[in-house]
């Protein structure tokens, strides 16, 4: 038997146990697009659809990881096709990184296969989804800075003779 939690502990777990399953479900829909992308790199493609054009060092700084990791993770997602660097027409010094078509099509796929899971999911526990949860998950991704998925998809403004 569980010991008694308090109500913010336990909603604390619940949260917990949610985000290993969040995650668990991206890694398992990069398995089925059948890409050689890392989930760190995908955070970052994530990062660079989410956001728009950035520095590389600003990439590093939405991961919290150090600008040398994001730099050399970057790399790689250069040399792998899936982002490229663009020269600042203001400032020639300025080298900011922009998603190409095959980067925003892994993003678009990885998410499709990931939005195909939580819809099964949910079809499977549809008696607890009240409206009180959706509000509370609602103003937790809001709390946490979270776009709404409409929206992050506007950080993406590439076209076909951008990319």
């Amino acid at each position: 038997m569980q010991p008694l939690q308090s109500a913010p502990e336990a909603t604390v777990q619940a949260l917990m146990r949610a985000s290993r399953a969040f995650v668990g479900l991206t890694v398992r829909a990069l398995g089925q697009v059948e890409t050689d992308v890392t989930l760190p790199q995908f955070r970052a493609l994530v990062v660079l659809a989410n956001r728009g054009s950035l520095r590389s060092v600003d990439v590093a700084d939405e991961l919290q990881v150090n600008p040398s990791t994001g730099t050399r993770m970057t790399d790689r997602l250069v040399a792998k096709g899936l982002v490229r660097r663009v020269r600042s027409t203001d400032d020639r010094r300025v080298v900011r990184l922009r998603l190409t078509r095959a980067g925003q099509e892994i993003v678009e796929r990885v998410m499709e296969k990931r939005r195909q899971s939580l819809e099964q999911i949910v079809g499977e526990t549809a008696g607890v989804w009240q409206p009180a949860v959706t509000e509370a998950l609602t103003a937790f991704a809001e709390a946490a800075g979270e776009m709404p998925e409409q929206d992050w998809w506007l950080g993406w403004s590439g076209s076909a003779d951008e990319v």
